[in-house]
């Protein structure tokens, strides 16, 4: 029961630019979350269209079709500066 995870370029430009084990937990617990998400805890975003994902300080904003079982990830970033445009 496995969700298609789609990346979006400014999620991935991220991943590259932070520490490579950090980088690496974020994976792991995004590629969890596909397995299951209605195990792991995500919160709605309010006033936005989409959800978050918390991984020790970092976020990861992202929409879930579950028509399509899929999961886009939109943004990850530092819980500091994620919601800023």
């Amino acid at each position: 029961m496995s969700y298609n995870i789609i990346w979006d370029k400014k999620a991935t430009n991220f991943l590259y630019k932070i520490d490579y084990i950090l980088a690496q937990r974020i994976i792991k617990y995004i590629k969890e979350f596909a397995q299951e998400p209605r195990k792991k805890q995500f919160k709605k975003l309010k006033g936005k269209d989409g959800f978050r994902l918390r991984v020790g300080e970092y976020r990861i904003i992202l929409e879930i079709n579950y028509t399509n079982k899929s999961i886009q990830i939109l943004k990850i970033g530092h819980r500091k500066n994620i919601y800023e445009r």
